[in-house]
């Protein structure tokens, strides 16, 4: 009979028991031991997460909080701020973990002194940037986008200029760091190359995200809005005009009959200068309102420059017009920059308004097209530069219209802008007397002796747009030859040009390599009165002159209009952008009205 061993002890329960062939026991203990060890990786991790970790070294706290601090992303209308780690660390576990390794360089350059002093870090401070550039680009700007969401972007509640660029992004495929760097940083994008921007910049076909239905609903609610505010704002603008055009007709009649009783019954004569479109029922005309604003020195080369104007992408690869972005904020440009800015305006004439709100009527008889422009009088402001205070005493007010012909470099998008050159007078770049007289065959083809005038792009072998190396923007001395600007002229490239001065005499012509005078017909009067201008001119819709654009009708024209107001000259004068106008054409900015 065998008997059981009753000496051989059992084996403790945490050895009996196995689970995938290890002891319950050990994975226990690996499990403890795993949460310990995880608790306190993820507690350093955490740490080192922190703005008072980050900021706890001289060359952040020195160097970068300072900056930080105050910024949008610091303070906030939320009250919700964002540290260092949302916008460097991603949230995720995986690329946290690489971030963080690839982040351990940057406890070597602080052993090694790398960026220790305000000097070595501005040194660095592009190479450091671009990283994060490059990083932010490739992940979509996913650090971004923890906080920030195109689909929960509502226009409603963004500006004019925002609401369209970010719609433009979900199209095309930009991210947010395209557009948005230094937001909480000193910027140094302009310290990076024309080509590496190009390249870090352009659209991505990977990040294009369908337009959500509920952007669409907001944009479309907002547009309705704002169209309603204008109809508005327009109908009150209709009356106060309308009052003032009655005052006016009361003062004329009742200086009509003052002068009738002086002359013992005699009729007086109409004055002359109202004879110009005196058969068009201006009455029975829509005014299209036109917003003037003052661009300061603001040139085509500034606009296609993307260092100098963000917008320049939008405008020079993505087809959009100026009005795309700054319809609906001309006023806001506009006071801003007369008051002086460092790119823009260096020379601020104190007083100067910075938009002037004008009302256009345009009409046609079948042969001749009239134009009537009417803005408000504004108290002189005495130019501080100019001895006398008026750069052009002989003229209160001077008008320009443009009408784009074809083949003009983005002339439907810019408008008349295609005419303004950063070297023309009293421009950064204006060349001086001597350097004109200088240039010799050049000056005599541009019959130039003190100033450069408008011109085309098209007329120059190169215009220099980005100014690399300290190079002059734009290309006045740069002619191309007289038989291919010829050929210009006769191909309808060219900008047409009509001008109104405060006596009322008028001037036919054109831009194309300089400003050209020539023999198209044009008639034309200005007056002042009751504090209103009113300056009407006339010219045929096809006048078969050089140099004239011929208005036909099923055809749509980009036109521009120039005001120099209070005794200005040059480039100190108010724009507008570029506008459409189209014979009967209730589509067109400005529809001629057939009569």
């Amino acid at each position: 009979m065998t008997q059981s061993n009753d000496t051989e002890k059992k084996k403790p329960i945490w050895r009996r028991y196995f689970l995938w062939g290890m002891p319950v026991a050990g994975l226990l203990a690996a499990f403890v031991i795993g949460i310990i060890f995880w608790g306190g990786f993820n507690t350093v991790m955490e740490a080192t997460n922190t703005k008072q970790f980050c900021v706890s070294c001289h060359e952040m706290n020195d160097f970068v909080y300072q900056e930080y601090q105050g910024t949008i992303h610091d303070v906030n209308r939320s009250g919700v701020g964002a540290v260092c780690s949302d916008c460097h660390v991603p949230k995720d576990w995986t690329h946290k973990i690489i971030r963080k390794i690839k982040a351990s360089k940057e406890v070597w350059g602080k052993l090694t002194g790398t960026i220790n002093t305000p000097e070595k870090f501005d040194k660095k401070r592009l190479h450091l940037a671009k990283n994060e550039w490059a990083r932010m680009k490739s992940s979509d700007s996913r650090e971004c986008r923890n906080c920030h969401d195109f689909e929960s972007m509502m226009p409603e509640f963004q500006k004019p200029r925002a609401r369209q660029q970010h719609l433009n992004a979900m199209k095309t495929g930009q991210t947010c760091i395209d557009c948005h760097k230094g937001i909480a940083h000193k910027n140094v994008r302009n310290r990076a190359s024309d080509e590496y921007l190009e390249m870090i910049e352009a659209p991505n076909q990977n990040f294009v995200r369908e337009v959500p239905k509920e952007y669409l609903e907001s944009l479309a609610r907002i547009e309705a809005k704002e169209a309603g505010e204008a109809a508005e704002a327009k109908a009150v603008q209709k009356a106060q005009q309308d009052a003032v055009q009655a005052q006016i007709a009361v003062a004329v009649e009742a200086a009509r009959a003052e002068e009738q009783a002086k002359a013992a019954g005699q009729a007086v004569e109409a004055d002359a200068g109202n004879t110009v479109g005196s058969n068009i029922d201006w009455d029975a005309i829509s005014a299209a309102d036109l917003t003037l604003f003052y661009p300061g020195q603001a040139s085509f080369e500034f606009v296609q420059n993307g260092k100098q104007h963000g917008g320049a992408r939008p405008l020079t690869k993505g087809g959009d017009q100026c009005t795309t972005c700054h319809a609906k904020e001309l006023e806001t440009i506009g006071s801003k920059i007369v008051k002086g800015t460092k790119n823009t305006e260096p020379t601020p004439i104190p007083g100067k308004r910075g938009v002037i709100n004008a009302r256009m009527q345009a009409a046609h008889d079948g042969e001749n097209v009239y134009f009537r422009l009417q803005w408000p009088d504004a108290p002189h402001a005495p130019v501080p530069f100019v001895e006398g205070g008026k750069m052009d005493p002989d003229n209160q007010i001077k008008v320009a219209m443009m009408i784009s012909g074809t083949g003009i470099k983005m002339g439907e998008q810019v408008g008349c802008w295609a005419t303004c050159h950063a070297d023309n007078s009293y421009m950064p770049f204006a060349p001086d007397a001597e350097t004109i007289v200088a240039s010799g065959e050049v000056a005599d083809r541009l019959q130039a002796k003190q100033r450069i005038t408008k011109y085309l792009s098209e007329t120059r072998t190169k215009v220099e747009i980005k100014g690399r190396r300290g190079k002059a923007q734009g290309g006045w001395e740069k002619l191309k030859s007289a038989e291919e600007i010829d050929q210009y002229l006769q191909d309808g490239t060219f900008m047409d040009l009509m001008r109104v001065y405060a006596d009322g005499s008028s001037t036919n012509g054109y831009l194309l390599e300089r400003r050209v005078q020539n023999d198209g017909e044009i008639e034309a009067t200005a007056k002042l009165s009751a504090g209103m201008w009113t300056v009407v001119f006339s010219r045929p819709l096809a006048s078969g002159a050089t140099g004239d654009v011929p208005l036909e009708a099923g055809q749509t024209y980009t036109v521009g209009f120039a005001i120099h107001d209070d005794y200005s000259a040059a480039r100190f004068h108010h724009v507008t952008l570029n506008t459409s106008l189209a014979l009967d054409d209730e589509t067109a900015r400005i529809n001629v009205v057939g009569q």
